[in-house]
Parts: structure tokens; C-alpha cells; sequence
């Protein structure tokens, strides 16, 4: 009888819990899991930089590696970035580095097999307010916008090369460009700027405002000092339209000496889960709201005392693209790619 009672107290806790209920801080937390959701987080590893793996949730909070963590294609390369186009099928987007003067696109049907579908090669000269951009594509990102029925691709190109003396300057001079496309097949207008405040910035995503509107995800790449004490981390900035106008972007998120954001909404439908990297290849942070305007805080995990951990990160994981998928999406992924 009293264990009948211990598992009808946790189940009801689990049940409390997964509503939304106050727990005790620190206390144990069953995280709440959809059955009919789960994600995909299409990534690069420390030791593969650029190569394409796949890790998976059930919760968004606890991910493991599949395919015994080995790689998932032997054509991609880039810091991947997924998007589902108006036709239903997915688009990754990558490159072969930032010297690339090609970008390239890959379709799937299933998130399983991916195949070429075309590039395309930015035009970098005479670019409104980011003259003399140097040759160099960092990170292309991929975003689909349903009202509009268009792609917005972004990425990140430098002005000045760095030096022995001040290789940030490389870094300090990165601007956000961007161009549109209904089919990622015809691009009509030349790159522009996607912000007019005149801060570096890199790993741009676009996000649509649970609250109406258009959210930008960036990472000021200013170099921390007490000038710039929001140097090198992930801000947000939220506009009405899709191109702006974006106000300079709010505080951080993140710590210092972190990148790459990608976001999802957590299975509840109530959290935000915003994941950026400690680079190179340290680990995983996670930052959690209940709106994309906040209020943000910074969640424990990766800890190494797995009872302070609200999430979990395999080793080694890098930039990449995380999205939601559904629970047949997933068990098809995992059947695809098994651990054997």
C-alpha cells in the first residue's frame, strides 16, 4: 500500500508540474513532453567543424546524438540552418567556409535525405552603408516568412581584414546582410543591410513575436570592455515588420563569449528555450522566458552534478539549427539513423 501511495503522489506531482505549477526551487522537476512533439537539432561537432550530425528531444531540455554520432550526410557542409519552405519540404542552407563566394541549398521531404537544390552567389559590391565588403560569406541563415510567402537569407560579411596586431577588428567590422526569395532559385534584389545601427553582428535568426511582429536574434560581436560590456553575447531586438526598422537590440541573454543562438518553444507552449554555444565547443547555455520580450534567465545544466541540471548537451556539439518536429517525424529520424 504505501508504495501504491508513493507512485500516486509522484504521478499527481508529475501531473502538477507539467500544468505549470510552482515547485520548490531546486526541487526535482519531471519536465512536461507532448506526446506528439519532439525536435530536431541539426548541428556540427568541435572535432568536425562544419560537418552535419543530428541530436534529438522529447522534452527540448534532455538531447542525445543519434546515428552512434557519426555524421548524417557526406555532401553537407556549413553551420547548418533549417527552414520549411510553403510547400512543406525542408530547406538546409550551408557553405564550404567563408571564403565560399557560393552559398548553397539542400531540400528533403523527410529530414532523412537531403539533395542538392541550387546556390546562389551574392553580388558584395557597392552594398548601401557597408562599402568595400571584403569576399567572405560567415554562416548563412534561413528563415521562411508565411505571410509574405518568402525566404530571408542572412548572413554576416566583414569590411576589414584583421592584423597580428588587431585581428578583432575582422570581427568588429561584420555587419548583417540579407536578401529574399520565393523559391531560393531567383534572388531580384541585391544584399542589404538588415540593421541600421552600426554594431558588429553575426549568427543573425529571425523569429516571428508571440506578441505580433518580427523578433531578431543576434550576437553583438563587439569585444567586451568596459566599453562594450555586452560584448560577444546573444541580445534581441523586435521590430513590427519582418525588414525592420529593429531598435538596437536589448540586454544579454547570454553570458560573455557566446554564439550561434537557435530557438524553440518548449512542448508546454508556455517557455521559450534559447540554446547558444560557449565556444569553441565548451558547452551548451540555455536561456528560458515565457515571451520573447522577456523576462529571460540563464537555466543550470551541463553542470557535471546532474541533480542541478535542468538540461543536458552531449560533449563537443556546436552551431546548429534546432527545430520541432512531430513524434512520427521523429521515431521515422531515429529509425533512419539508429545507434547500432
Amino acid at each position: 500500500m504505501r508504495h501504491a501511495s508513493l507512485l500516486l503522489a509522484w504521478a499527481a506531482s508529475a501531473i502538477t508540474q507539467s500544468a505549470g505549477a510552482q515547485v520548490a526551487p531546486g526541487g526535482p522537476v519531471t519536465p512536461y513532453v507532448d506526446p506528439a512533439k519532439a525536435y530536431l537539432f541539426a548541428h556540427m561537432t568541435k572535432e568536425t567543424y562544419g560537418v552535419l550530425y543530428y541530436s534529438v528531444s522529447l522534452d527540448g531540455l534532455h538531447w542525445r546524438r543519434i546515428n552512434a554520432g557519426r555524421p548524417v550526410s557526406q555532401d553537407y557542409h556549413g553551420h547548418a540552418s533549417i527552414a520549411r519552405g510553403g510547400d512543406g519540404r525542408y530547406y538546409l542552407v550551408g557553405n564550404k567556409g567563408d571564403d565560399d563566394p557560393l552559398i548553397r541549398f539542400w531540400v528533403s521531404d523527410d529530414l532523412v535525405r537531403w539533395a542538392p537544390f541550387g546556390t546562389y552567389q551574392p553580388d558584395l559590391k557597392g552594398i548601401t552603408d557597408h562599402s568595400h565588403a571584403l569576399q567572405r560569406i560567415g554562416a548563412p541563415k534561413l528563415y521562411y516568412d508565411t505571410p509574405s510567402g518568402q525566404f530571408l537569407l542572412t548572413w554576416h560579411t566583414p569590411t576589414l581584414d584583421g592584423t597580428p596586431q588587431d585581428p578583432e577588428r575582422y570581427w568588429g567590422s561584420q555587419r548583417t546582410l540579407y536578401v529574399q526569395s520565393r523559391d531560393l532559385r531567383i534572388f531580384p534584389a541585391k544584399p542589404r543591410r538588415l540593421f541600421a545601427w552600426n554594431m558588429a553582428t553575426i549568427d543573425t535568426i529571425i523569429q516571428p513575436n508571440d506578441k505580433g511582429g518580427y523578433c531578431a536574434i543576434i550576437k553583438d560581436e563587439r569585444y567586451p570592455s568596459y566599453a562594450w560590456t555586452t560584448g560577444k553575447t546573444v541580445r534581441i531586438s523586435c521590430a513590427a515588420k519582418l525588414l525592420g526598422p529593429y531598435p538596437p537590440p536589448g540586454p544579454p541573454l547570454s553570458p560573455n563569449f557566446r554564439e550561434a543562438p537557435t530557438i524553440v518553444r518548449a512542448p508546454n507552449g508556455a517557455d521559450w528555450l534559447l540554446y547558444y554555444e560557449q565556444y569553441a565547443g565548451t558547452s551548451y547555455g540555455l536561456s528560458t522566458a515565457p515571451t520573447l520580450k522577456g523576462p529571460w534567465y540563464q537555466v543550470s545544466g551541463n553542470s557535471g552534478v546532474p541533480e542541478w541540471n535542468r538540461y543536458e548537451m552531449p560533449a563537443g556539439t556546436r552551431h546548429g539549427s534546432m527545430i520541432g518536429i512531430t513524434r512520427k517525424q521523429y521515431d521515422a529520424i531515429v529509425a533512419a539513423f539508429p545507434d547500432t
